[in-house]
């Protein structure tokens, strides 16, 4: 099963543990070349994780992908092919229904409840390195109407995961650790800096 990626909070920020992700949709470039401006972020979805399956081959083909139904939900996870490459669905699920996707850089397959918060709420994303850790980061800024749902959503859901989603795709699917308030999110792990730029630009775009 894939490890588990954290958030907790650090003076109002968020520190998440991202996968490496490849290019789908840039967003606009900020003067610095690292920051970017989220212009459209309607294909990028924050969902909760309700159940995380590890990899392992298709069984057949999973038709109904946004089931309320935990048995159908069980059987398009186990159905779904996670190999690299665009997702089928391509950013046509209904966020208002429960979506069975995958990661597919690590294979790790996921049941998500309902969408509660969208790339259009997020106004920026930049990566830089860590001056203290040494790695690299990305500082999310959410406008002031995502600030309230991440911090209502982070408060109700300590010790869970959230799934950031592109296009139907899983990015990243860290924990919650506490509560986070403030409007400003920070993103780390062990990846290089263009990584951590090759995925703020996919939230910037998504």
């Amino acid at each position: 099963m894939t490890s588990v990626r954290t958030l907790v909070v650090a003076t109002a920020l968020v520190l998440l543990g991202v996968t490496g992700c490849q290019a789908e949709v840039s967003g606009q470039p900020e003067p610095e070349g690292d920051g970017f401006v989220v212009k459209d972020g309607s294909r990028l979805r924050f969902r909760p994780v309700l159940a995380e399956l590890p990899p392992g081959p298709a069984t057949g083909s999973a038709t109904n992908r946004q089931s309320t139904d935990p048995a159908e939900q069980q059987a398009a996870a186990a159905a779904l092919d996670c190999s690299p490459g665009q997702d089928p669905l391509d950013g046509r699920d209904d966020p208002a229904l429960p979506l069975v996707s995958c990661d597919r850089v690590q294979g790790a397959k996921y049941v998500l409840g309902p969408a509660f918060l969208t790339g259009a709420e997020v106004s920026r994303a930049r990566a830089h390195v860590d001056p203290q850790q040494g790695g690299s980061i990305i500082d999310l800024t959410f406008t002031a109407a995502g600030g309230r749902a991440w911090a209502d959503w982070t408060t109700g859901n300590v010790g869970k995961q959230v799934a950031v989603v592109l296009r139907s795709r899983v990015l990243t699917a860290p924990m919650i650790q506490s509560a986070i308030i403030g409007g400003q999110a920070q993103i780390s792990g062990k990846y290089t800096l263009p990584e951590a730029r090759q995925l703020a630009r996919d939230i910037a775009g998504g």
